[in-house]
């Protein structure tokens, strides 16, 4: 497969996972998911999912930035969570935990970036 397949490939699998966590964090009423996990855990493996989905996307572009802008999105998540007709909850501690993983995530990368660099 040639890197530009590789990277549409991420691409759209980015905006599916990007379609599917934005509209499972609005829905009213979300699907019950097996195992009961604590809210932060899925808050963290959606946007763990998306840093990573995102790196492999977009492979030149700067780390930091696909880290701003993604935890925009989750921050914006929660400013649209306050909507009463949702009635969802809207909870500051879920955008750190959501900027938690996204931060992590890219570390990891970055480092797995370097190594490579200097193999």
């Amino acid at each position: 497969m040639t890197i530009f397949r590789s990277v549409l490939l991420f691409r759209v699998l980015l905006a599916l996972a990007l379609i599917f966590a934005v509209t499972m964090a609005l829905v009213p009423h979300p699907p019950h998911i097996p195992g009961n996990p604590i809210d932060k855990v899925q808050h963290m493996t959606a946007f763990a999912t998306l840093a990573l989905l995102a790196a492999l996307a977009f492979p030149l572009m700067p780390l930091g930035r696909i880290g701003e802008r993604l935890s925009f999105i989750g921050a914006l998540i929660e400013v649209l969570q306050a909507i009463p007709a949702l009635h969802r909850d809207c909870d500051i501690m879920d955008w750190i935990a959501d900027t938690a993983a996204i931060a992590i995530v890219l570390v990891i990368v970055a480092l797995v970036r370097r190594r490579r660099a200097a193999i």
